[in-house]
């Protein structure tokens, strides 16, 4: 039996904020929240000192309980207990009895764990290890810990495929509620802010280094535009089956009604539109719809020139030049494997609003770019039925997520 799949709770710690009343406040401001990092100087050879750090709350947990969390296990945890609390069960023993899964990743685990094991390569001792070292490090470190801080004995799913870990966590935990395997799934994806990660994409000269004018960039689409910039945040969803939201009078976001990921089997760190765009059609197969019944496209979107002129045209390809279109990036930075899981809660969120956020700092067209709707300037009222989010990451993996606002009967 196939179960419609609905999004009951969500959270994020993002850039932008924790609440969504001061995201969206952020977002109709049309500034980013892009900082210059002087320290970053300090790294021989590293041109881009600029990132996007979380604007987090300390929620308070006790030492004992993040023995085992790094920064991203720690965010990851923080906004699934808000997540949990806004779908009415976080203190629903209901939870725990293995009814409920995780699915959940990020690029790697906390980078002080791979620190610990670095300086004992280095040093030749194990003096700088401790139990929670690895606990720290390892790829599924986030759902890990979510699994047990919430105390739940469902399936862990981890997502650690860079850029749409967050987007693949939404999509197998949509898989798992769909073909009854779980009743509700905890989904989603989180990255921390490192200077690491920003020199994964400076050696390949795909950083920003628009050091002196942080509000200048990045720039995704537009001519000018100098290369992405990294972020950190976690954004986390409730997934349940459309009849146990209803049994229980949960209030719902938004049904989840298409989902599609592929891979390019070409080349580890350049795009590929022609399976962007197969990934995107799967997608509108799998939610039984028609191209022109997507109302907007939330892209992925990096200001990166490869990445940006393939998605475009791929996106084109689909659609045609009628769909708006835009990317939180702009706002944000890239946010790694917390990207997919982040602006699909805001795409959400705004279709709601039934108000759609500008590209930053877009404006001047790149002509190798196809020509799309690019949301520009003020942002857009639209009243959206359908939306779809597109992530695509290092590997050549693709990934699209179509939801539908949902409207009690």
């Amino acid at each position: 039996m196939s179960h419609r799949v609905v999004v009951t709770g969500m959270s994020s710690v993002s850039p932008l904020g924790e609440d969504w009343s001061d995201i969206f406040s952020h977002l109709k401001s049309c500034k980013n929240a892009i900082q210059h990092f002087p320290e970053w100087s300090e790294f021989e050879g590293l041109y881009t000192q600029l990132g996007a750090p979380a604007v987090f709350t300390d929620p308070g947990f006790s030492r004992k309980q993040m023995r085992g969390m790094g920064r991203v296990a720690l965010l990851s945890v923080a906004a699934t207990q808000r997540a949990l609390a806004d779908a009415g069960l976080l203190d629903d023993p209901a939870i725990q009895d293995g009814s409920m899964g995780v699915s959940y990743g990020s690029s790697a685990g906390a980078e002080a764990g791979l620190i610990d094991f670095g300086n004992m390569l280095v040093n030749k001792s194990t003096g700088t290890l401790n139990a929670s070292s690895y606990i720290r490090m390892m790829a599924h470190t986030a759902p890990v810990n979510i699994g047990v801080f919430f105390k739940l004995k469902g399936r862990v799913i981890t997502t650690s495929s860079a850029c749409t870990s967050g987007s693949q966590g939404i999509g197998y935990a949509f898989e798992a509620i769909r073909d009854g395997k779980q009743r509700w799934m905890v989904a989603g994806g989180a990255e921390e802010l490192s200077p690491s990660y920003a020199a994964v994409f400076d050696t390949l000269y795909a950083a920003s280094t628009q050091n002196d004018s942080p509000e200048t960039t990045p720039r995704p689409f537009d001519v000018n535009r100098d290369g992405l910039v990294t972020g950190e945040g976690a954004g986390t969803l409730i997934l349940e089956s459309l009849e146990s939201a209803q049994a229980r009078g949960a209030k719902i976001y938004a049904e989840i009604v298409g989902f599609a990921t592929n891979s390019d089997g070409s080349h580890i760190t350049q795009p590929n539109r022609e399976t962007m765009q197969i990934a995107m059609e799967m997608a509108l197969r799998d939610a039984k719809l028609d191209a022109n019944q997507i109302d907007y496209i939330n892209a992925h979107g990096t200001a990166t020139d490869r990445g940006d002129v393939a998605e475009s045209h791929a996106t084109f390809n689909v659609f045609g030049s009628e769909t708006p279109i835009s990317s939180l990036k702009s706002y944000m930075g890239h946010t790694l494997g917390a990207c997919g899981a982040l602006e699909a809660i805001f795409s959400i969120n705004m279709m709601h609003e039934k108000w759609f956020s500008p590209t930053v700092n877009l404006t001047e067209i790149d002509p190798d770019c196809a020509p799309l709707d690019y949301i520009r300037g003020e942002g857009r009222d639209i009243d959206a039925t359908y939306i779809m989010s597109n992530n695509f990451a290092f590997g050549g993996i693709n990934t699209s997520l179509i939801f539908k606002r949902y409207e009690s009967a």
